[in-house]
């Protein structure tokens, strides 16, 4: 873009800062104490009691028609029209500006950074530290010749750290990069920005991704937005949704959405086909479109149980006959196929 750093021509951006459309509520001065507190209390409630089962990628020679193997929190890497896109990578054993304080995974990445296949592009949806991570852009910049597509303002961390400028795309909500016949599409998200203590400096956004028929929706991190219904109407109806569903709690929930407002968020974006098939149709008969949970099970982001995210998708999904796909930490799955449904985290959970 052309814009001087920190001068952002975006209807997202005034007096210096970048703005959701919708109002934030943040949480209270002087509550900074009090969550300390609750934290220290709750101990290990958010961690898995047992073993996280990994599975080792088995991933195909080229990418295939649409397909998705999830490596944990929000990191996926998607098979679209035969490209393949990496999703919010992040590597590190913490999500944190410290190596040694900060929150630790809960289970290894199932697979190392030399064993991606080459990949079309890389998607960032806001740079948050378990998000947006050093130490894997540093990686995917020597092992990869694929683009880093991320909304306005992070070019300057990716510039920082050494990132080529013809390997940076920065884009603004409705704006669009291609490459070759893969359209991706930066869109709206209810959420914040920051690394360290300043805040908001840098955009979010969720993403499309389209490729000949075939539609993803990344939703990164959010909150639940009436956007959302309007992207459906712009770029939907989707075959897969890539939705957060973890680190939700009542004092955050404009930023962080739960497992009923990710199927909520589903629907929407299907578009006028999804918002007629919502209320309490069996899976079969349903909308379409799957829905793949993230943002959870990795890193211990909030007060709810560790299992919690996946127990109430399940139940909300099915009540509202949307598919959802629930894999172990690197299962690969094509979206025309037989979906991984087996609830393999109540063990780990006791």
């Amino acid at each position: 873009m052309g814009a001087r750093p920190g001068t952002y021509d975006s209807p997202q951006f005034r007096d210096g800062f970048f703005h959701n459309r919708l109002p934030m509520t943040v949480v209270e001065p002087g509550s900074t104490g009090s969550m300390a507190a609750e934290w220290a209390r709750r101990g290990d409630v958010g961690r898995p009691r047992g073993e996280v089962p990994l599975v080792t990628p088995d991933l195909p020679r080229r990418a295939t028609d649409l397909a998705a193997t999830w490596l944990g929190h929000a990191t996926v890497l998607l098979e679209i029209g035969g490209h393949w896109v990496l999703t919010d990578p992040v590597w590190s054993s913490r999500v944190s500006p410290s190596a040694t304080v900060g929150p630790r995974r809960s289970h290894p990445v199932p697979m190392s950074l030399d064993d991606l296949p080459p990949l079309s592009a890389v998607l960032i949806s806001h740079d948050h530290y378990d998000h947006l991570d050093t130490a894997t852009i540093d990686a995917l910049v020597r092992l990869q010749d694929a683009p880093i597509v991320v909304p306005l303002g992070i070019s300057a961390h990716l510039r920082r750290w050494g990132v080529p400028e013809n390997r940076i795309v920065e884009l603004d909500w409705g704006q669009s990069h291609r490459v070759g016949d893969l359209t991706l599409t930066c869109t709206e998200a209810r959420h914040f920005s920051g690394r360290g203590f300043v805040r908001n400096t840098t955009l979010w956004s969720s993403w499309v991704a389209a490729a000949g028929d075939r539609r993803v929706f990344f939703g990164g991190d959010t909150g639940y937005t009436d956007a959302f219904a309007g992207i459906g109407q712009d770029h939907g109806p989707f075959d897969l949704t890539v939705l957060p569903i973890g680190a939700y709690d009542q004092r955050w929930r404009d930023v962080h959405m739960d497992p009923a407002e990710a199927v909520q968020c589903h629907l929407d974006v299907q578009g006028p086909a999804g918002a007629e098939g919502s209320e309490g149709s069996e899976a079969t008969d349903g909308p379409g479109g799957v829905l793949l949970p993230i943002h959870w099970a990795t890193f211990d982001l909030a007060f709810h149980r560790w299992a919690a995210p996946a127990d109430w998708l399940r139940e909300e999904a099915a009540e509202r006959g949307v598919a959802v796909a629930q894999p172990r930490p690197g299962e690969r799955f094509e979206v025309d196929g037989e979906l991984p449904v087996i609830d393999w985290w109540s063990a780990v959970a006791r």
